[in-house]
């Protein structure tokens, strides 16, 4: 059965870190493309960040680009997103997600090129 499961959210002050982990099993994650995407309350999924299957090549949206990291260790089967001078604004349920496909760039940032989801981590950023 194929499965991601997300972790390492939590309550954070602004200008804090976290590193958020998506972890596979059931599948190799390094034959997908891995895309991060957070949903707001009151707010359509918005994509954050995507990785490619193929060259590893990254893409963030503008509102996290230069905060947030994205990176893959094909060895523990797990994407990591390194998320830094974080903001109030970056509070969401945060979502992994694996494209069996080519999804890259842009069109990576879009939740329909995704066909596998996890249940999402809580990220809270507040005084």
């Amino acid at each position: 059965q194929l499965q991601l499961v997300e972790s390492g959210g939590g309550l954070v002050q602004p200008g804090g870190s976290l590193r958020l982990s998506c972890a596979a099993s059931g599948f190799t994650l390094d034959y997908y493309a891995i895309g991060w995407f957070r949903q707001a309350p009151g707010k359509e999924r918005e994509g954050v960040s995507c990785i490619s299957s193929s060259d590893g090549s990254t893409y963030y949206a503008d509102s996290v680009k230069g905060r947030f990291t994205i990176s893959r260790d094909n060895a523990k089967n797990t994407v990591y997103l390194q998320m830094n001078s974080l903001k109030p604004e970056d509070t969401a349920v945060y979502y992994c997600a694996a494209d069996g496909g080519h999804t890259n760039g842009a069109r990576g940032l879009l939740p329909w090129e995704y066909d596998y989801w996890g249940q999402g981590t809580q990220v809270t950023v507040s005084s």
